[in-house]
């Protein structure tokens, strides 16, 4: 499917805001800011979008929905517990790494978003969790993972990894493959020998 140009400049403007609110926080960000940023006036970038805070509701949805998406079929999969769990964690870091301001803005921002918008994320929020740990409660069940609390569990795998989007650049010599190996020989396998 070719992209209109009205869609393909879009776009352009809300990986701008992510970096932007990345960066300055979606407060501290303005229209003004953004339109600088893209090279255009803030009558002209109002024709592509309606207000930050579509910018905002936008962001945070589309990078749930990858989330909801992802996990859905990782569910589906006919593979052991183990399994899902780590293609859980390379998704997250996928994202981190491939989408890093989208992810911390959906992270860190969220809590900006208008009170019906806020309720809704909240739930898809929730959602997500609540899959998660059903991959670790059914593995446990099915004698696949070692029986410890499923809250630890999930909230250790999820924050374990929230580090990367703040950390991770091209130049840090290494790559998107090494960082997903080592973070998950970490958590599955520990440190030790």
């Amino acid at each position: 499917m070719i992209k209109k140009k009205k869609d393909i400049r879009r776009e352009s403007i809300m990986e701008e805001a992510a970096r932007l609110f990345k960066q300055k926080g979606f407060g501290g960000t303005s229209m003004r800011d953004l339109a600088e940023r893209v090279g255009m006036d803030a009558a002209t970038m109002y024709h592509y979008i309606s207000s930050k805070d579509e910018i905002l509701k936008t962001i945070c949805f589309d990078i749930a929905s990858i989330y909801i998406t992802q996990l859905s079929e990782i569910e589906k999969a006919n593979t052991p517990f183990m399994d899902k769990l780590k293609a859980l964690v390379r998704l997250h870091i996928h994202l981190m790494v491939t989408k890093g301001p989208e992810v911390s803005v959906a992270n860190n921002d969220w809590k900006y978003l208008a009170p019906e918008s806020l309720a809704e994320f909240k739930g898809l929020r929730s959602q997500y969790e609540k899959g998660l740990a059903g991959v670790i409660e059914q593995g446990i069940l099915a004698g696949e993972l070692k029986e410890v609390n499923r809250s630890v569990a999930l909230f250790t795998l999820l924050s374990a990894v929230r580090w990367v989007e703040l950390w991770w650049r091209p130049n840090r010599g290494i790559s998107l493959e090494e960082l997903e190996n080592t973070i998950l020989t970490i958590l599955f396998n520990g440190l030790g020998k």
